[in-house]
């Protein structure tokens, strides 16, 4: 079998964010598979924008990204109790692309958050918003990392072994559903 293609998406755009550590970590468990990351950076939705331009080509790509990939993680933060507005935004303009490159696609969601919740009002926040693309989203286990920062190892590794093992049945059951 060939491998797989996997495509990360990171919800937070800081470079050395705790969601894309934790995204790293869940690449690593899912195994070999050839890895894409997906860019949230692309303009604010705007309907004149798109009637004077069309979808912009960052938001074109990702929808090409999404499309190709045999399943998805999403490593979302939490932003004032909810999702970061470049997630909202890019599941807005990829809807608005003439394909459906959600549907049925395999999706694992990952949360870390300064909080100690683990960004649990993120990862509800993020279910009502990718409903409408009838993804096959895994239902657990939660990752829900709370106090992240102190998670990870001065390496940039998740540290937690019950974080971990619980990543990994998640990157276990994602890569099942291939």
């Amino acid at each position: 079998m060939t491998k797989p293609n996997l495509l990360a998406i990171c919800g937070s755009l800081r470079k050395h964010s705790i969601n894309k550590k934790l995204l790293d970590e869940a690449v690593h468990l899912f195994g070999n598979a050839q890895v894409n990351y997906g860019d949230l950076r692309m303009p604010l939705y705007d309907g004149d924008l798109e009637d004077s331009n069309g979808v912009p080509t960052e938001a074109v790509l990702l929808t090409k990204q999404i499309a190709q990939a045999d399943a998805i993680i999403i490593a979302c933060p939490e932003y004032n109790q909810g999702i970061p507005g470049v997630v909202k935004n890019a599941l807005d303009w990829v809807s608005r692309t003439d394909s459906k490159p959600w549907d049925q696609k395999p999706l694992a969601q990952i949360n870390a958050a300064a909080g100690r919740t683990g960004g649990a009002r993120a990862n509800y926040a993020f279910r009502l918003a990718i409903a409408p693309f009838n993804t096959r989203l895994l239902q657990g286990p939660e990752i829900l990392i709370g106090g992240a920062a102190k998670e990870f190892d001065a390496a940039g590794k998740l540290a937690n072994s019950r974080y971990l093992e619980n990543l990994k049945d998640l990157m276990t059951a994602l890569r099942l559903m291939i």
